[in-house]
């Protein structure tokens, strides 16, 4: 099976879904909240502490996944409500494929942080890589590491075509690369941190964004949910909102860092390290036309278009204005 194959099949599989909906909050008071492990955010020193149950008046179930891409999956079957840190490339092949999510913030910006690295045994770099063409690669396909692999094989020529792409979650896709079953690794968090013992980068997180290779997660959800929830998801964004506020100031890294590490799932000399490559932007920020105003929406076609080039999916819609609901943001910051 080819990777557009996988690609579109999942991509059939989400619109075939788009008909089950997550239904309004359930009678006993919990909603269910996708997140990712190794990924340390501000937001899990809330978790930790209890903040968002408290806030919310209601318990926040939270499950972890190993791709956006199966984060709008749970989300077309009903059963999750929202999800932190989605990475935008998931996030437009389901709404592109029908699936009628929404953008509701910003959750943060990683450009260092979502990366490909090539085996050192191939001493290929940004100078020569071009000889990359032939080579097997692991990416997660419909990923903000997918659109990134595409972005940089484009703009040093190399052909897609020509390369053995295999799909891969991050955590299988270092192993192979260890194991030297792959060539090169594509993937981000602590999979990305494990594939780098094997290898090298071809481009810094900033030749990628000189590159306009943008790369954010959002926090996003089912529209018809938010619509029927939307002060329930202004208070979630708000509880989040102020756990970056908190972070901003290094007087608290040592007492947030602690249960962020365990929430993570992680050391807290690896979590201090990864953090410190994030960029969480404030309600302020995110509203502004860099952010959620304006550039966002225009990214997002972007990445559209690069997916349907690639054939990675079928068709790109006219426009992601309608993919993204500032309200219940503007609502957290008091707008």
């Amino acid at each position: 099976m080819t990777a557009k194959t996988k690609l579109l099949g999942a991509v059939a599989g989400l619109a075939l879904a788009v008909g089950a909906m997550p239904a309004a909050v359930a009678a006993e008071g919990e909603i269910t909240v996708a997140y990712f492990l190794e990924w340390p955010m501000p937001f899990e020193y809330a978790k930790q502490k209890g903040t968002y149950d408290e806030a919310l008046g209601v318990k926040v179930n939270w499950v972890s996944f190993e791709s956006g891409v199966k984060m709008s999956a749970a989300m077309a079957s009903g059963d999750v409500h929202l999800s932190v840190s989605q990475g935008v490339p998931p996030f437009v092949v389901a709404t592109s494929a029908g699936q009628d999510l929404q953008i509701l913030d910003v959750a943060v910006s990683y450009a260092d942080n979502d990366n490909c690295v090539v085996r050192s045994e191939l001493e290929i770099d940004k100078d020569n890589a071009g000889e990359l063409a032939g080579k097997k690669v692991a990416v997660p396909l419909g990923t903000a590491a997918h659109y990134g692999f595409l972005k940089q094989m484009n703009h040093f020529g190399v052909d897609v075509a020509s390369m053995d792409v295999v799909d891969m979650d991050p955590p299988d896709g270092a192993a192979a690369i260890a194991q030297g079953a792959v060539d090169m690794f594509c993937g981000w968090g602590g999979s990305l941190r494990r594939a780098l013992e094997h290898g090298n980068v071809l481009l810094t997180g900033d030749e990628k964004t000189e590159l306009g290779i943008l790369v954010f997660d959002v926090t996003s959800g089912p529209a018809g949910w938010v619509a029927e929830n939307s002060e329930l998801v202004a208070k979630f964004l708000k509880v989040t909102a102020d756990a970056n506020a908190m972070w901003a100031d290094e007087a608290n890294h040592a007492e947030m860092l602690p249960l962020i590490a365990k929430d993570a799932g992680m050391d807290e000399e690896a979590t201090a390290s990864t953090i410190a490559t994030f960029k969480f932007p404030t309600i302020e920020e995110q509203m502004s036309g860099a952010w959620l105003g304006g550039n966002a929406q225009t990214f997002m076609k972007g990445v559209a278009d690069v997916f349907v080039e690639a054939g990675s999916i079928d068709s790109a819609l006219d426009t992601y204005e309608n993919a993204v609901n500032t309200g219940p943001l503007a609502a957290a910051g008091g707008m």
